[in-house]
């Protein structure tokens, strides 16, 4: 994740960097699903049943934390499915294991919304759309109402709500009214997914953006962060898989601070781009581990092999290249001046194009001379 928002905040403000000290795991905690996105990774079916029992969930935890795992995402299918859930983050609070949810939010209700905010950190919505838009992508009439009340009802009861859209060549057209939207109904994040080849994704390629209107739709995310922290809006602006946002962004802060340029470009090296496999770990419905949620190889499986067993084999070479920095890549990431920014991109998008782990990421949309250098 690139938080654009709070990098511009610190370096403006001379403070110290957020960062974490540890690794961030999203754990697809169940195949259910009440919807289904074009864009679905994990191949979501509501008539699927859950895979990994309470126990071999609870007795994982002291191996996320054994692994310096700091912080999980609770993701699905439909994370609030499952029954057990209160009890799973109550567990990884009790370790000191932050806890978000990513959620479609159509199990939020009065019964429940209480519950929900002691227990998640941050809860993310996810909003494909304006209306009709997002109801035909998550292939459901009345989702996009549904989502809005729970975002209304999490804001009424003190909660912190934040919106996840993901850029497609179907949901484009609602990219800019997504930002009105978020403004006038007080979200505290606006976190903009890039599309990664990956299940139903790798399905529907071509529900991808061209390279020129990606860029086109990263300048505005970077204009309006700029503008929401001049501001004082206290909404954050993120971006998710597409590191090279972060280049875009150097040039026009650069711009505005020249005489922190310096200082910024430094922190987006120690950032480091993609963390697939480095700060960034995948445990799916079926226990499976994985690098990102998108990845085409598992590394293990938590049924048969401790989790910090698995994150922390220095003989796995798969995990020992992505650990590489900068990584070795081929294409135009071999002679990339930058790459220590954005660490080569996705190598899910490389493997599904080129059927080469290690190619370039085929969505890089820099252009020669940015990618000669800071």
């Amino acid at each position: 994740m690139f938080r654009l928002s709070n990098l511009i905040k610190s370096v403006t403000e001379g403070k110290k960097e957020r960062s974490l000290n540890g690794s961030i795991v999203i754990w697809n905690f169940t195949n259910r699903c009440n919807l289904a996105c074009h864009h679905c990774y994990s191949y979501a079916d509501p008539n699927s049943e859950d895979f990994l029992t309470t126990e071999t969930v609870l007795e994982t935890i002291p191996e996320l934390k054994k692994a310096g795992v700091r912080f999980v995402i609770f993701s699905g299918g439909e994370p609030l499915i499952r029954r057990d859930i209160f009890d799973i983050a109550d567990a990884m609070r009790s370790e000191g294991i932050m806890t978000y949810l990513s959620t479609n939010g159509l199990y939020v209700s009065e019964k429940n919304v209480d519950r929900i905010i002691e227990t998640f950190n941050y809860i993310g919505i996810s909003i494909d759309g304006i209306e009709e838009v997002h109801d035909r992508f998550r292939g459901m009439n009345g989702a996009y109402r549904k989502s809005l009340d729970a975002i209304s009802l999490i804001q009424k009861h003190g909660g912190n709500a934040g919106i996840r859209f993901t850029l497609t060549n179907e949901t484009k057209e609602s990219f800019y009214p997504i930002f009105e939207l978020a403004e006038s109904i007080g979200v505290d994040k606006i976190y903009i997914s890039h599309l990664v080849y990956s299940g139903r994704g790798l399905e529907n390629l071509k529900i991808d953006i061209s390279k020129e209107e990606r860029r086109e739709y990263v300048e505005f995310m970077i204009d309006k962060a700029f503008e929401y922290v001049e501001e004082g809006r206290g909404i954050d602006i993120v971006t998710g898989n597409m590191e090279m946002d972060a280049l875009l962004f150097l040039e026009k802060f650069a711009q505005r601070y020249p005489h922190l340029k310096e200082e910024m470009a430094k922190r987006l090296v120690r950032w480091g781009g993609n963390s697939a496999g480095v700060k960034l770990g995948n445990i799916d419905w079926l226990g499976r581990v994985k690098p990102d949620p998108f990845f085409p190889f598992v590394i293990g499986n938590i049924t048969e092999r401790p989790f910090s067993e698995i994150w922390c084999d220095d003989k796995n070479e798969m995990l020992g290249r992505l650990r590489e920095r900068p990584r070795r890549l081929g294409g135009i990431c071999s002679e990339c001046g930058v790459i220590d920014v954005c660490n080569g991109g996705s190598r899910s998008r490389a493997y599904a194009i080129f059927g080469d782990l290690w190619a370039e990421d085929p969505s890089c949309y820099l252009n020669d001379e940015e990618r000669r250098g800071l």
